[in-house]
């Protein structure tokens, strides 16, 4: 993994963190190390390490950033290719993906509190394949999704979202 989406992940991860149900934006991580920290970075600096304009960082902000993100600041490099720090079958590595591509879909959503927050669920969750593969046995039985929505959420409006060009989604 490449230093820039690490970084972009760890702002994904700190935002939910701290509850927000989103990735912090990056002016939202300067305020904070400011505020937790008392060190300043530019928002600029972290948009440069994001998108790779800078792919390397000096010793001073690694170990900001590091103590900021409770993580080792070896973790702030680039990965060689093919690099792991533990045994992952591919079905973890899969699924890590799987879940990466859960939380992308929860802000590509975020106008949708309902689809944002489940997405965010089944990312979370210790399994999520196993989630999304129990959502397709729900899905098959006839009627069960309303039945469960009946049980588990009795004031849900049941309405059906379509999706729009710009994620968004819209009520039918």
């Amino acid at each position: 993994m490449r230093l820039g989406e690490k970084l972009k992940y760890l702002r994904e991860v700190e935002g939910s963190l701290r509850g927000l149900d989103r990735a912090m934006t990056q002016q939202e991580i300067t305020r904070a190390i400011k505020k937790e920290l008392g060190k300043t970075i530019s928002q600029s600096y972290l948009s440069q390490i994001e998108s790779g304009v800078r792919p390397h960082l000096t010793n001073t902000t690694r170990m900001l950033l590091a103590k900021f993100f409770k993580v080792h600041p070896g973790y702030l490099v680039d990965d060689p290719v093919g690099y792991s720090t533990e045994l992952i079958s591919d079905a973890q590595s899969l699924e890590d993906k799987f879940d990466l591509w859960l939380i992308a879909g929860a802000e590509r959503f975020s106008r949708d509190p309902e689809i944002c927050h489940a997405l965010l669920e089944i990312a979370r969750h210790e399994d999520s394949r196993k989630c999304m593969v129990l959502l397709g046995a729900i899905l098959e039985t006839p009627n069960m999704v309303d039945r469960l929505l009946q049980v588990l959420k009795p004031g849900a409006r049941g309405e059906r979202v379509s999706s729009s060009s710009d994620g968004g989604g819209e009520r039918v």
